[in-house]
């Protein structure tokens, strides 16, 4: 019999492309957390299964130096010799299953998770902490009354879509996060559209199919369609503001058509800028600054050396200049080095566009943390964002709105007051295809040393 947890994971189906591998022998029937003073030995007799079998079925546990720790958590798969007899019940169970797929709100919400969940390398590391995210995040509408059946898959990069959509419990899903790898997007899309699954792209930027496929949700929208969305909420929100492009010389630089498009938006508007470089003696470059406005200034580079730079030439306007109102426009890639450069941030009134934030000091941040180590007994990744936490609040968003719209949720503004831990969502259709996110923000860092999200 297939074996559900409801709202944790229900099924793990690790397909290998690179070795003969049957569908039975991949079917994990629990979970288990460790206990004090167990051993492989007495968790491998508790389910009545070999050593061997339960090492087969945790890799990491092949490695050298493994220790079974207390509050670790394992698979358990299905004894070798019950795995044939397992799959056709799973089968049978999930077939009478389909021909009454009920209104999801009446009932437990049906996720899979189709992505690299591994630890062969950083992708499948990251997807790993996500899915962690993903669990938490059951969990906690757990604790609200909200069920969740959850399936996961290991779609690694040199996997098989088509055999991992081939097993029935993967047509009884309400939605599915994945792929990572966008090779494997029109496959996906395809099975949701045939079944009426919601599909949500959690990081691949290429998805065509959104341009036809309703069922598609996608959280990150194509580098050159956020410059431009980003070039034309520079120009509308600092309207006000006397921009400054400043040129550094960078040929290999990826900020260069930015900075060309936000010129092309300034112009439509009819606002007034200045130009000057970074190779500028100070007080060719300090002529270049608005007496009367508050400044803005825009690198055409994310190089952290000359974003450096920028700062110790606005400590000069600042001297010889006392009364110029300066702020900079910042990058993303910024945001890594925040701690770093706090005070110039504070100091120069930086604003950093970006599609989420991470405040470490936040007590939502902190409590996500806590229950990751509690619950994981690892820290989360030392890098931005968290993927836990975007696990976290993708399932969350999606889940709850399934909870409270069922297949008519669209992700649009103002559906549930969620408040986004570090991701913030908003969707919008895509013509008559489906639904792309276009939440956005400025992260403010005010001279009076508060950091506020201005969401746009």
């Amino acid at each position: 019999m297939l074996h559900t947890v409801r709202y944790f994971c229900v099924l793990i189906a690790f397909v290998l492309s690179t070795s003969v591998v049957t569908a039975q022998q991949n079917i994990w029937r629990d979970y288990h957390k460790v206990k004090k003073k167990e051993t492989l030995y007495s968790i491998s007799r508790e389910y009545g299964i070999t050593v061997e079998e339960l090492m087969k079925a945790n890799p990491e546990m092949t490695e050298a130096g493994y220790k079974l720790k207390k509050g670790a958590v394992i698979f358990i798969p299905y004894p070798s010799s019950a795995a044939n007899n397992t799959t056709a019940k799973a089968v049978k169970t999930t077939v009478t299953q389909t021909a009454a797929k009920t209104d999801v709100r009446q009932r437990a919400i049906r996720l899979g998770v189709m992505l690299p969940l591994h630890d062969k390398n950083g992708d499948g590391r990251r997807m790993v902490e996500y899915y962690r995210g993903v669990l938490m995040a059951c969990d906690s509408l757990k604790r609200q009354g909200i069920s969740v059946d959850v399936y996961a898959w290991n779609l690694e990069e040199d996997g098989n879509a088509k055999q991992v959509l081939g097993d029935p419990n993967a047509a009884m899903c309400d939605v599915i996060i994945g792929p990572l790898y966008s090779k494997f997007v029109a496959d996906l899309s395809a099975f949701a559209e045939k079944y009426g699954i919601m599909m949500v792209i959690p990081f691949s930027i290429n998805a065509p199919e959104l341009y036809n496929n309703r069922h598609i949700f996608q959280v990150y929208q194509h580098p050159t369609e956020l410059m431009e969305s980003t070039a034309r909420r520079c120009s509308e929100w600092f309207k006000d503001y006397h921009p400054i492009i400043v040129d550094c010389a960078d040929a290999g630089s990826t900020k260069g058509p930015f900075t060309t498009t936000l010129r092309r938006h300034l112009d439509s508007h009819g606002m007034k800028y200045s130009l000057t470089s970074m190779g500028s003696t100070d007080e060719a470059f300090s002529k270049a600054f608005d007496a009367t406005k508050q400044n803005l200034v825009v690198l055409n580079t994310a190089r952290f050396t000359d974003m450096n730079a920028l700062f110790g030439k606005l400590s000069h306007v600042s001297a010889t200049m006392p009364e110029t109102q300066i702020s900079v426009f910042g990058y993303t890639e910024w945001l890594t080095q925040a701690s770093r450069q706090l005070e110039n941030f504070f100091r120069y009134n930086v604003y950093v566009p970006s599609y989420f934030y991470t405040n470490l000091a936040s007590a939502a941040t902190d409590r996500l943390q806590q229950i990751y180590r509690k619950e994981f007994r690892h820290e989360m990744m030392q890098m931005l964002p968290r993927f836990a936490i975007t696990g976290f609040d993708h399932a969350y968003f999606f889940l709850r709105g399934l909870n409270k719209y069922g297949e008519t949720f669209d992700g649009a503004a103002g559906r549930f007051g969620y408040p986004a831990v570090q991701t913030p969502l908003k969707f919008e259709r895509i013509g008559n295809g489906g639904l792309q996110n276009r939440a956005f923000m400025f992260v403010h860092y005010r001279p009076d040393h508060q950091i506020e999200t201005l969401n746009y």
